[in-house]
Formats: structure tokens, C-alpha cells, sequence
């Protein structure tokens, strides 16, 4: 994780070096100038993201299939996975933040619209008439997604009477936006928040792409897949915006680019005196 303009300019002032002596001390001090721009544009970060520590792995979990027909999912899973719907992932105590008390479950997405939380393999769910992008992934306790190539499907869609007409895998580069979502209560649920995305067919990223998080205005650049706790966000609503981005800071041209989320944390109320 990195400013992107910073680094693209203190490289190329580090390739400048050499030459005579006059035009070698003019590049070290502007690198100096731009190691301390950084510094202090770092210091005048309200919000910062620290990469979480590795999760419980379920390297089993497995979508097998998907079917929709009278408005109706069903998902088959890898019945022989440790991975279950609806129990409570074993290292959510460590994780200091928001956790589903329902346990595991599937994130289902259609286009960009806030993911629906699902427990259980069969459910109900109206999706309108005609195209759509369609992401499901499984989901810890704590909403972190397995970012595995067995736990995810991805496809375009074609729904006519609450039903699929056409499914064919998306082969553009897409990011879809997954957590913060909501309303946070309580310290222990605002003092740390997830910022989690799914990344389907981006390659290279980190180094032909990137996600650029616009938070409440400030801009972070992120160069590596996986999950981030936010701190120091107010209280009330915030809002997030996610851009999949090329090697140059440029938003891709590609579908749901950007796509934005406001949510909101809340101070828990006090019990009330006896």
C-alpha cells in the first residue's frame, strides 16, 4: 500500500542519478524533498488502513454450482469441506471487528448493489428482469471473503421470470465492493473497520492495477489483495469509494467502475441508571 504519485515521482528522481557531481546533489535533495513531502502528506492522513493478519484458510471451500429458478438459489457446496455454512469461524474473537452471529455465509452481489448475507444453500431473491453482473464468494463469520478460485463464482447473467436465461463466465476485468456495509454500534464494531473487495479477472495487481480507496475524501492507494482494517473514522456517515485503476492512476474502463458505499458507525447507548 502506497501513495502512487509519490512513489512514481521518487523513482524517477532515482533514476536520474548520475552525471556530474552539481546534477547528482540536486537529484539526492530533491529525493530528500520528496521523501520528506511524503512524511509529511502521511502525517496529514486522518484515516489509516493496516493489512489484517492471515485468516483461518479454508482451502476446501468450494462453490460447486449454482441454480435460480421461481426467484429461488441453490448453491451446492463441498460438503466435505471444514468450511459450513452457519457456524462461527475460530479466529473471529481475534479479529476485533464486526461478526456475524449468524456464523459463515455467502456473499451474493448483483451489479454494484450492497451484497445480501446468506446462511443457509437455498433462498429466496428477486433479481429484475434482463443483465446483470452476478459475484457469489463465501464469507467468514467476521464478512472477509476466501479468495480462492474454488470459492467464488462469477458470470454474467441473463434473468427472465425470476430464472436464469443465459450464464456466461465475465471476462473483463471487474472489482466489486463488499465491506463496509451498514451500521456499526459499539466500540469494539467502530474502532476497527474491514474494508474488503473482490477482484474477478484483474491481472497483474499491484503492478498493471490497483484499487484507489477514496475515503470521506482522503485518497489511498492499495497494491495488494486482502483485507484492511480502517481506523480513526468519525462517528455517523461515512463513505467510501472504490476505482480499479491502471499502472498510471487511470479508472479502468470497464463495468461497475467505481462504485461507492456509505455507511455508518454509531457510539452504543448507555444503559440506562438504576
Amino acid at each position: 500500500m502506497r501513495t502512487l504519485s509519490l512513489i512514481f515521482v521518487l523513482s524517477l528522481l532515482l533514476s536520474a542519478c548520475g552525471g556530474d557531481t552539481a546534477a547528482d546533489d540536486a537529484t539526492n535533495g530533491d529525493a530528500d524533498g520528496t521523501e520528506q513531502e511524503a512524511d509529511e502528506q502521511m502525517a496529514d492522513m486522518k484515516y489509516t488502513l493496516t493489512p489484517m493478519d492471515p485468516s483461518k484458510d479454508y482451502p476446501d471451500a468450494t462453490i460447486e454450482s449454482i441454480t435460480y429458478e421461481n426467484g429461488t438459489f441453490n448453491f451446492e457446496l463441498n460438503e466435505d469441506s471444514e468450511y459450513q455454512l452457519g457456524v462461527q469461524t475460530p479466529d473471529a474473537p481475534q479479529k476485533n471487528c464486526a461478526n456475524s452471529a449468524k456464523g459463515q455465509h455467502i456473499h451474493l452481489i448483483i451489479d454494484n448493489q450492497p451484497y445480501a448475507a446468506k446462511y443457509e444453500s437455498t433462498f429466496e431473491y428477486e433479481i429484475p428482469d434482463g443483465d446483470h453482473y452476478m459475484l457469489a464468494f463465501l464469507s467468514r463469520s467476521y464478512h472477509e471473503s476466501i479468495k480462492t478460485d474454488e470459492a467464488f463464482e462469477a458470470n454474467k447473467i441473463t434473468v427472465e421470470n425470476n430464472g436464469f436465461m443465459a450464464v456466461e463466465p465475465i471476462t473483463e476485468p471487474i472489482l466489486f465492493y463488499s465491506r463496509p456495509k451498514g451500521t456499526y454500534t459499539g466500540k469494539e464494531n467502530t474502532g476497527k473497520v474491514m474494508l474488503d473487495f473482490y477482484l474477478v479477472q484483474v491481472p497483474g495487481f499491484g503492478s498493471q492495477h490497483m484499487v484507489k480507496a477514496d475515503i470521506n475524501g482522503e485518497v489511498h492507494m492499495i497494491d495488494k489483495w486482502q483485507p484492511y482494517y480502517i481506523e480513526g473514522l468519525p462517528m455517523g456517515e461515512n463513505t467510501i469509494t472504490l476505482t480499479l485503476v491502471d499502472a498510471e492512476g487511470n479508472p479502468v474502463d470497464t463495468p461497475l467502475n467505481p462504485v461507492s458505499r456509505t455507511f455508518t458507525l454509531e457510539e452504543a447507548e448507555e444503559a440506562p441508571a438504576q
